[in-house]
């Protein structure tokens, strides 16, 4: 996959959109100013951190597309495993989260542009606490609390052999899910999942409902068993 490198940008999802490239690209940049999270949520960015976009041409539907949240998932802790050589302490938050000890590490933003009901352009945006995490203060009341590589594993890794793993990593997981669908990576996610088979809140604008968090179902959505029923919840905010 090519690739494009920054010194700094607004978002590299934003910049992704801009140049709209012919084939598959990741862009890194070393600093964003104008980062974002899931719902707009500006995303802390500062230098030594990790911030890069892949910007694919799907040729999948929609539903399917939206699947690659996951293969980017799995890449992303393949990528901190491999560079860090720590097997265990790494987690995957549903529906877009990897976990260290406990703590967010990274997230994962997907955006998308096309026409009607197919998309031309998908943009995995990713962000990876290299060096430095959010205080608490910076992050939603009741979310779990950010932390960073370097404090956690004593670890410094710099943005750009982080890239070489993960993009490694994601050429595994998109070749997988390409030849062979969704349900591998559906079993791989949940072998590293979170909170898996306990109580979980799930938040969804206004309503939250609690209950068992049971697994996750062929279209990716969060399957929980709460005190009056099983639902199949396909967005949500996850608390612990």
């Amino acid at each position: 996959m090519a690739r494009v490198l920054l010194d700094s940008v607004d978002s590299t999802n934003a910049h992704a959109a801009r140049l709209a490239p012919a084939r598959p690209t990741w862009i890194m940049a070393a600093e964003q100013t104008g980062g974002r999270g899931r719902r707009g949520r500006p995303w802390s960015s500062p230098r030594g951190n990790f911030y890069a976009t892949l910007a694919l041409q799907p040729v999948e539907p929609a539903e399917q597309v939206a699947l690659r949240s996951f293969a980017a998932a799995l890449a992303l802790r393949d990528a901190c495993v491999a560079v860090t050589g720590f097997a265990t302490g790494f987690q995957l938050k549903w529906p877009n989260d990897v976990l260290l000890n406990g703590g967010k590490l990274a997230g994962i933003l997907l955006e998308s542009s096309g026409v009607g009901q197919g998309i031309s352009q998908l943009s995995i945006g990713i962000g990876v606490n290299l060096i430095a995490a959010p205080t608490p203060d910076q992050v939603e009341t009741g979310a779990v609390t950010p932390v960073s590589l370097l404090a956690e594993t004593g670890l410094r890794i710099s943005p750009e052999s982080f890239l070489t793993s993960l993009a490694v990593a994601y050429d595994r997981w998109e070749s997988e899910f390409v030849n062979n669908g969704f349900a591998p990576l559906r079993a791989e996610w949940l072998a590293h999942a979170a909170r898996l088979g306990e109580v979980i809140t799930a938040r969804t604008g206004t309503r939250s409902e609690s209950g068992v968090f049971e697994t996750i179902d062929a279209a990716g959505a969060l399957v929980l068993k709460t005190p009056h029923a099983r639902r199949a919840i396909p967005a949500a905010e996850i608390f612990f």
